[in-house]
């Protein structure tokens, strides 16, 4: 018969057998029909259940029938302790969700390879080097003649080995498609000619751009939508092929549609266009780094043999790149030019793509999957606990079992099948908390400007895990039960024999350990929670309230008297209070230093940041001056500067600034050289990172000049930001006005992005808020969990010495004795495993904080939350089993003996 067949059979059950009835009936009936005497026939067959039982195992696979028989059983056993199971089954679907969620989180950002052909011999290109701080840095930006001239090398002398790919990062970019008014925002890329065909990528309509479109600057002006954008934004039209955008002066034609799973290089970002490096105006700008370069091993290239000998070459080729590119810059002091030629290349694995987001959230997510795993490994000494106190009220069953010739493997099958089934149901459960849980975390990290964006397919990975998953927790709560049951000993057991004892010194020794690791939950939550409290509370030196911030652009360029006059017929408006420019907001995604020179000097190896702005900007940020004036109308970049507190501590030491003088380099974002002098010192306020220490920062004014042909003229402005201070509490109430109103001026002026100052503070607290938010919710599952096997091991106890309870009653013991009894052993247990809990915790909290936040939290706050929740979920685990202790009749116990 076949094993089909056999398997088949054994899920037949009774109707198996009536079949093998009816078939050895048939046999005797055919035997008296051919002149058989009945009785000597039936003699003749033998027992008919012997010869079923024989006929039965050669039809039916005897494993898989017991392994029902158990599943069955086990079944029942669940029905029976209906409260325990679903508390065990909930327990560990929080646990196992969690988990789930964790890895789907993890696995779409830091390991899921790109979609692309040999993603695992995709390489990233940096540099290890010393930053200004003395702190090691990496930087993975290059210029685009470094990248050409390592490109060409490899050509040269590896062309059969690898392969070299520029890419930018994915920016949030202006663009428009027929009028100024149709402006929307766009992730475009910058790629080098051969990523698609290195990548092994085909178009989905048209065609994608080849090495032949980045060959000229300029020369190009062609772009290819990724499949996402093409179907969220233009719903699949194909006549989309020929089509122009525009980005600021530069208008491009749509020569294809990507395909449809590629979204770039940069993880967490959909990439919507794509377009020649070649098109951008940095490529022929050798000092200006600011597009990666990924490397692409060949097919049949070993890695360990072929990455150091093209690290030394592409190493040498950027290096004497550098050295000619640094003789321009002369007045930068030998000392900081020593230290930015002393790098090193490295290559980096980049098969799952490169982001910020990943240099963001890896330790986060690392933190977020190191809670999840303990509150499942509390979920399963809870459970486990709880089957450990069932297998030893089960050992006279065991040994009854093993006397009429029960295997021990099948006692440790029985109790893994009633393991296995709290496992497949609480992943049921848990499989819906993950598909819940993991989009949710995701868009708490998102700002609303910038939402990331990550695939979360519960595909083979996912499903994988969640196998292993089971697999493991089958184990580690049927592990022991199983192995106690089949150790048991049935002559001992059914004399009594066994040391009643044993099972509860095991429950006692699993709470401890479940105490100590809830604490080391706690610990860690009380960490994330407190340092995120500290951060947002900390003060900012500037008001949040009702600022809006209109970030603007202006395509070629506006003199500021063109942004003034805008401000000035913004100030007009009904609802606004004040209106001020600056040249970005603070605590924005801008930030730019400049070199200082005091007295002629070289500049100082510190750079100082610095930021534009207008008149009456520190009143509108309500940020007082210690000394000194604001700005006034006539005043000029170069010419007027107010600094900061840290600004005068690093460069004007122990002195009154207010007169003094400095110098700057010209800067190529935004600055002409020249003198500032100094005319007023406001306090420190952030200005770029709520978790950084205070920088040296200096004001200038919006009115900037610079000499040209010779001459003194202003400089014209393509961004800033318009601060608006409103009286409505919606402060968003005017957005839409007053974005209409200054599109309206047809002054050249077109309003980019809209947000709050609020809401920049809040999006630099995202990480902590979400990881803060997160070790609360494991917090309490952890204490949930931790008060849900409490409670089953004192009821346990309560129920096995209820006959020792009421014969104490019965002779005068008082409440108090009885509580006393009830009690002790188990909070000896919940102090020992607190104290362990406690100096792991203790531990673990500062090894994480020294490497995650830069805002630490006080120990105070940390031994708070684990102190206070441990007393509180004990005192609510034991008050029922106290309670059911005390209701105990001594009568009743004396008369049923």
């Amino acid at each position: 018969m076949s094993l089909w067949s056999r398997i088949s059979n054994a899920l037949r059950g009774e109707r198996l057998n009536r079949e093998i009835d009816e078939e050895l009936q048939s046999h005797i009936e055919e035997a008296i029909a051919a002149g058989r005497d009945p009785d000597e026939a039936r003699r003749t067959f033998g027992s008919i259940l012997r010869q079923r039982e024989a006929g039965h195992s050669i039809r039916v696979a005897g494993w898989l029938e017991s392994l029902l028989a158990d599943v069955r059983f086990g079944w029942r056993q669940l029905c029976r302790n209906k409260i325990t199971s679903m508390a065990a089954v909930l327990s560990l679907a929080l646990g196992m969700g969690s988990c789930v969620a964790a890895f789907r989180l993890i696995d779409a950002l830091l390991w899921r390879p790109l979609p692309i052909a040999n993603a695992s011999k995709l390489y990233v290109l940096s540099r290890k080097l010393t930053g200004p701080e003395g702190k090691p840095i990496e930087d993975r930006y290059w210029s685009t003649p470094d990248f050409k001239l390592m490109r060409d090398a490899l050509r040269n002398t590896h062309n059969d080995q690898a392969d070299l790919i520029a890419i930018s990062d994915a920016d949030r970019t202006d663009i428009t498609w027929a009028t100024d008014d149709d402006m929307e925002k766009a992730h475009v890329v910058y790629v080098s000619g051969n990523m698609f065909p290195i990548f092994g990528l085909e178009p989905t309509l048209g065609r994608l751009l080849s090495p032949a479109d980045d060959r000229a600057p300029g020369a190009s002006p062609y772009a290819v939508l990724s499949w996402d954008y093409w179907n969220h934004r233009f719903g699949r039209d194909p006549q989309i092929i020929g089509r122009s955008l525009h980005i600021g002066n530069q208008t491009f034609e749509i020569i294809g549609v990507g395909p449809r799973d590629f979204t770039g290089t940069e993880t967490g970002t959909v990439t919507d266009i794509f377009l020649p490096l070649s098109m951008n105006g940095l490529a022929i700008q050798d000092s200006v780094t600011w597009h990666h370069i990924f490397m692409m091993l060949k097919p049949g290239v070993n890695p360990a043999t072929a990455l150091e000998p093209l690290r030394q070459q592409l190493s040498a080729v950027s290096h004497a790149f550098e050295v000619q590119c640094s003789s321009c810059f002369r007045d930068v002091p030998q000392a900081t030019m020593d230290r930015l030629l002393d790098k090193k290349l490295v290559f980096n694995p980049a098969g799952a793509g490169i982001s910020d987001l990943q240099k963001e959230y890896r330790r986060s997510l690392g933190i977020l999957g190191l809670l999840a795993a303990l509150v499942l490994l509390i979920a399963c000494v809870n459970v486990a606990n709880m089957m450990t106190a069932q297998a030893a009220s089960r050992s006279q069953e065991m040994a009854l079992r093993i006397s009429i010739g029960a295997g021990r493997r099948r006692l440790v099958q029985l109790i893994l099948s009633q393991s296995a089934l709290l496992a497949i149901f609480a992943s049921v459960l848990g499989a819906l908390f993950a598909a819940w849980s993991a989009p949710f975390v995701l868009s708490l990290i998102n700002p609303p400007d910038n939402p990331a964006r990550l695939d979360l397919p519960a595909d083979w990975r996912v499903l994988l895990f969640g196998l292993g998953l089971i697999i493991l927790i089958v184990l580690l709560l049927g592990l022991l039960p199983a192995l106690r049951a089949s150790a048991v000993r049935p002559v001992a057991v059914l004399k009594g024999g066994e040391d009643p004892h044993s099972p509860r010194r095991l429950m006692r020794g699993a709470i401890a350990l479940q105490v100590a690791f809830c604490c080391l939950v706690l610990f860690l939550s009380s960490l994330f929670v407190a340092s995120f409290q500290r951060l947002q509370n900390r003060p900012l030196g500037f008001s949040t309230d009702r600022l809006l911030l209109l970030q603007t652009v202006a395509g070629k360029g506006q003199l500021s008297a063109v942004w003034n006059q805008t401000a000035e017929a913004l100030r007009a408006i009904p609802g606004v209070n004040s209106v001020a420019i600056s040249g970005w907001p603070l605590l924005g995604r801008i930030q730019i230093n400049s070199d200082i020179s005091i007295n002629g000097a070289p500049p100082s190896p510190t750079p100082a940041f610095f930021l534009n702005v207008s008149p009456d900007w520190l009143s509108t940020m309500k940020i007082p001056l210690v000394s000194g004036r604001d700005f006034r109308p006539q005043d000029t970049s170069p010419g007027a500067a107010i600094v900061n507190e840290t600004f005068v501590r690093t460069f004007f030491p122990g002195q009154n600034p207010i007169g003094r003088t400095f110098e700057r380099p010209a800067n190529q974002y935004r600055g002409a050289a020249g003198q500032y002098k100094i005319v007023g010192v406001t306090p420190d306020v952030p200005y770029h990172d709520l978790r950084e220490s205070s920088r040296a920062v200096f004001y200038v004014p919006f009115n900037e000049l610079a000499e040209i042909d010779g001459k003194t003229a202003p400089m014209p402005v393509g961004f800033a930001t318009f601060v608006i201070h409103t009286d409505s509490q919606n402060t968003l109430a005017l957005a839409g006005s007053l974005r209409q109103f200054i599109a309206q001026r047809h002054n050249g002026l077109r309003v980019s992005n809209i947000t709050t100052q609020l809401d920049l503070v809040r999006d630099q607290t995202i990480r902590e808020r979400l990881i803060a938010m997160l070790a609360a919710f494991f917090a309490a599952v952890a204490l949930l969990i931790a008060g849900i096997g409490l409670y089953a091991v004192l009821n346990y106890t309560v129920l096995q010495r209820r006959r020792e309870i009421g014969i104490r009653m019965a002779i005068g013991s008082t409440r108090a004795g009885i509580v006393r009894i009830v009690t002790l052993d188990v909070f000896l247990m919940i102090a020992l495993g607190f104290g362990a809990g406690v100096a792991l915790g203790f531990g673990a909290s500062r090894y994480v904080a020294s490497l995650f936040y830069q805002v630490k939290a006080t120990d105070a706050d940390m031994i708070a939350l684990p102190a206070c929740g441990i007393v509180l979920t004990a005192f609510v685990a034991t008050l029922p089993a106290v309670l059911r202790a005390l209701r105990t009749d001594p009568t009743a116990i004396l008369r049923a003996e």
